[in-house]
């Protein structure tokens, strides 16, 4: 492939200076926000071109640990491209394979450097027995695409919008769009309010909860209510109750409902549920709990694939002992005979089937499905849920 030379070589000092100034404090995405604005020489393109080479850098884990971040870039480029004036310069013998399928990739790194796979996930041995392995591993060299769920009757209203501004769309169902992950729906002032971004398997999780008319809802750590939304859309003549412990991310919340032009009436408590709250809860009781848990999020790090080198193991048992507890002080108000809908975006046993466990055999529940959302073969993030039902 043609490419200049002088260019690329400062495309990689770009690189090299951004990566050794971020110390994985923040989200990275916070971090280049300020390293830009200390680093205005660098133009639009030369942004664009330092995110994905960061970016598909942090795909690969630790993995290569022992070489330097040029040699690792090389790498990374090629695992997680189809060209590549990088590995042109310094790799250019694997150019005519750089268009080959993620397997045959693969087998010319492991010829070249040897097995690598199970450093690019943190605490492989603690993935669920559900998941395939290496296609799951080989899923973080792929940036996942942008899903949004649209409003039922606006459908036709942001098919033609996509259409007039040239944006290539897939629909998926009737109501499930997946976009290119760059693309900038903000800028489409026409839809705003038509439509919330939410990932597929996310929306794939309204499938297994039993709303009814008239019943009575508990979404019990709803962070911002991407869940509430949703089952608000297949049901909306329900009573609604949201809580979580940060009240600045439940005045995200109303300001969502507000744009989304929610009917229904919803009441909102600030609760940690890490503790019992019955001094609050008072005579409340639901036909329904949503407990979407505080987890690691290992089923995302393709969308934040710093994470991959910083995530801590040890932390998936911090988070299984918080959402026992969650599931011990929340499912005291459930009605008997009702529902239990427990979803993580996790792929970790500990946080899954662990938990299942737990609610079964020291809370008395009795499993009626569980299932893992297998977004990574969709390129779509990765969940679990599970329905349990109360004696």
């Amino acid at each position: 492939m043609e490419f200049n030379i002088n260019r690329t070589q400062q495309h990689i000092r770009n690189f090299e200076r951004c990566i050794s100034l971020y110390e994985q404090h923040e989200p990275f995405a916070r971090f280049l926000t300020t390293f830009y604005k200390t680093n205005k020489q660098m133009g639009s393109s030369d942004r664009r071109m330092n995110n994905r080479l960061c970016y598909n850098f942090f795909r690969i884990g630790k993995a290569f640990s022992s070489l330097n971040h040029v040699e690792r870039l090389v790498i990374a480029e090629f695992l997680c491209s189809t060209a590549s004036a990088v590995v042109a310069l310094h790799k250019p013998e694997w150019l005519d394979v750089m268009e080959s399928a993620i397997e045959d990739k693969i087998l010319v790194i492991e010829s070249n450097y040897g097995p690598f796979m199970e450093d690019v996930f943190p605490g492989v041995r603690h993935l669920s027995d559900q998941l395939d392995k290496v296609p799951f591993i080989s899923s973080h060299f792929i940036q996942p695409n942008l899903f949004i769920r649209v409003q039922k009757d606006k459908v036709a209203a942001v098919i033609n919008e996509f259409t007039k501004q040239g944006i290539d769309f897939e629909q998926i169902g009737s109501t499930t769009f997946s976009l290119s992950n760059g693309t900038k729906l903000q800028d489409l002032n026409k839809i705003n309010g038509y439509y919330e971004v939410q990932d597929l398997s996310s929306q794939q999780t309204s499938e297994f909860i039993p709303i009814e008319a008239k019943q009575s809802w508990w979404d019990c750590c709803a962070a911002s209510g991407g869940k509430s939304l949703m089952i608000l859309d297949k049901e909306p003549n329900i009573k609604l109750m949201v809580s979580d412990i940060r009240p600045s991310i439940l005045r995200n919340l109303d300001e969502r409902f507000e744009q989304a032009a929610v009917k229904t009436y919803y009441r909102k408590k600030i609760l940690d549920l890490s503790q019992a709250v019955d001094h609050i809860m008072q005579g409340e009781r639901f036909d329904g709990i949503l407990l979407d848990a505080p987890c690691t999020g290992s089923g995302t790090w393709g969308r934040t694939p710093e994470s991959l080198s910083s995530f801590d193991v040890n932390s998936i048992i911090k988070f299984q002992d918080l959402q026992k507890k969650i599931a011990l002080n929340s499912t005291t108000y459930l009605r008997s005979g009702k529902s239990l809908i427990y979803i993580t975006c996790s792929v970790f046993k500990e946080e899954n089937e662990q938990v299942v466990d737990y609610i079964i055999n020291e809370l008395g529940f009795e499993l009626m499905s569980m299932n893992y959302l297998k977004g990574y073969q969709q390129c779509a993030d990765s969940m679990f849920i599970a329905r349990l039902q109360k004696p």
